[in-house]
């Protein structure tokens, strides 16, 4: 298993190798200080199975390079890491197609438990997310909580808006899923406008909210 860590502090990068350890016996954490760095090492790398990302790096900063890797490599996830741990920085983070945002305050455990949600296809987010009160159906979507491990197609979704859902949280743009899925664009657009009907919503980062809060996880 490969992980690139993203984050300017070598002390709080090797501090991080070390306990992803914990994660699989086997890792392989590749460290970069910079966006700039992880795209050049990208290049060289293959097989990365997740990203770890500060979002306040030198250069590009840590949300303009999500939204430059997402666009490049849009099959492999990757995690906010922050040390702001407020509500809108989370879901700006989300907004660049991250699969989990983990506040740097967070305990070992917490920690390993997103990495090892995220890699088995769910999301994680700290509990203050889903406490909007700009999103008030949100809070009332399910009676799941994370790591419900529910099913998409319990929401009643065909294989196909299954496959549109997986994309649309992963922060890929229409004219791409049309790409991944061949399928046309005015496709992928009815399957979503059904997918986020039937999570309530009406904004991909409010899809991912609930999706979170459901605990989805895909096959």
């Amino acid at each position: 298993m490969k992980i690139l860590l993203l984050d300017d502090h070598t002390l709080f990068r090797e501090g991080i190798a070390l306990l992803l350890k914990r994660l699989h016996s086997e890792v392989c954490t590749i460290m970069a200080g910079s966006c700039e760095e992880a795209l050049d090492l990208l290049k060289n790398d293959a097989g990365i199975n997740l990203m770890l990302i500060d979002l306040c790096l030198p250069g590009m900063s840590g949300l303009d390079g999500m939204s430059v890797l997402r666009e490049k490599y849009p099959n492999i996830p990757f995690v906010a890491l922050s040390s702001n741990c407020d509500r809108e920085t989370a879901l700006l983070a989300l907004g660049r197609g991250a699969m989990g945002f983990i506040p740097k305050n967070s305990a070992v455990d917490t920690m390993i438990a997103a990495l090892r949600l995220i890699l088995a296809k769910g999301i994680y987010l700290p509990p203050s997310v889903f406490l909007d009160e700009q999103y008030p159906q949100i809070a009332h979507t399910s009676h799941k909580v994370l790591g419900a491990n529910t099913d998409p197609k319990e929401l009643g979704l065909t294989p196909r808006q299954i496959d549109v859902l997986y994309w649309i949280l992963q922060g890929i743009s229409l004219k791409n899923i049309s790409r991944e899925l061949n399928i046309s664009v005015n496709t992928v657009k009815a399957h979503t406008s059904v997918v986020l009907r039937t999570l309530n919503v009406t904004t991909r980062t409010q899809a991912i909210i609930v999706a979170s809060r459901l605990g989805l996880k895909f096959a």
